[in-house]
């Protein structure tokens, strides 16, 4: 009675696709994503926001103008919504402020925090003392550092969101109790807290920061040269599969003969 045995070159293949497939979702996330920052709460603020994904890498780049000087300002990746930001009719108490809360089932809760050191987490979303205190009114953040796959599945799916916080309702120049506490820290006033500018990210084709609204096309195109090389490599593995199989039945016979 002749036995059949299993084909080695075959077992093979069949280990390597999932390796193929597992490196072609990791580089899903990789490209450009950019936002232009419109002001919330009548802050005045504008700006720009550039990232690029490699893996679980982000670096970031955010341009903000008109914000209060001399004061933090929080900034965060906000995840988990619906990925725009909030209208007017967001304020849910009627007195003219947006607060962060009214924004979240807009904009989502805290993805990443981009602080200028240290941790990123969402754990430092009130770590105001890490986050940028321009001189003046205007900063630019520039910084490289891990997210987690909550946000980089975010970014592909483009719910994304960048978020500036910190407002001056009274015009005094600081932070102050006049408006309120916030409700995410009672130690902290609601101007600390409330939204000041927030921008929808998009895929960039062009690995620029935007200058006006954001660029046209239809998404990024980065990952495709690599998902490409893995397709090719997975017809190379099968066809060498293919012939193994083939060269190891005709010895089997041969030697059976």
């Amino acid at each position: 009675m002749r036995k059949t045995l299993a084909v080695p070159a075959v077992a093979i293949a069949a280990a390597a696709f999932p390796l193929l497939t597992m490196s072609a979702a990791s580089a899903a996330h990789d490209g450009s994503y950019q936002t232009t920052l419109g002001a919330l709460n009548d802050s005045g603020v504008s700006g720009t926001g550039m990232v690029t994904l490699e893996g679980d890498q982000a670096t970031v780049t955010v341009e903000a103008n008109g914000v209060l000087a001399g004061s933090p300002h929080a900034q965060h990746f906000h995840i988990g919504a619906e990925g725009v930001c909030p209208p007017a009719s967001a304020d849910s108490d009627g007195d003219g402020i947006i607060t962060t809360a009214d924004g979240q089932p807009f904009y989502g809760m805290i993805g990443s925090s981009l602080t200028t050191e240290g941790d990123t987490s969402a754990d430092s979303g009130l770590a105001v003392d890490r986050f940028p205190t321009p001189e003046d009114d205007s900063y630019t953040y520039e910084r490289t550092f891990t997210i987690d796959q909550a946000t980089q599945e975010s970014f592909a799916a483009g719910t994304a969101v960048l978020v500036v916080h910190g407002i001056d309702v009274n015009g005094n120049g600081t932070y102050d109790a006049e408006a309120g506490q916030s409700s995410l820290d009672p130690s902290l006033p609601l101007e600390a807290t409330a939204p000041a500018a927030c921008g929808a990210f998009t895929a960039s084709q062009m690995g620029q920061m935007p200058t006006g609204g954001a660029e046209t096309g239809a998404g990024s195109t980065a990952g495709i040269e690599h998902e490409a090389a893995m397709g090719i490599g997975a017809v190379a593995v099968a066809g060498a599969a293919a012939a193994g199989a083939v060269a190891y039945r005709r010895r089997q016979a041969a030697d059976q003969a």
